[in-house]
């Protein structure tokens, strides 16, 4: 059984609970704005992992182009 409370500690740990509550409040500011995303995703100019939030700008974009980018040798983000 999966230990769902040790899980959220880890995530909180590494930094990935801040940055999925980076994306979740760009999914609402353009919730609230009316903008349709349907087959969209939102992302980020500067993105999370290079140190980027939401006052940096975010957009909508294909889920092709926002999910596929150059990578270093160490699989990280260009």
């Amino acid at each position: 059984m999966r230990d769902y409370k040790q899980e959220y500690k880890t995530q909180v740990k590494r930094g990935e609970h801040e940055s999925r509550m980076e994306r979740q409040r760009a999914r609402r500011t353009l919730d609230k704005k009316g903008v349709d995303r349907a087959g969209k995703d939102v992302s980020h100019v500067v993105a999370l992992s290079k140190g980027g939030r939401n006052k940096n700008g975010i957009k909508l974009e294909p889920p092709s182009k926002n999910r596929s980018f150059k990578r270093n040798k160490d699989g990280s983000m260009k």
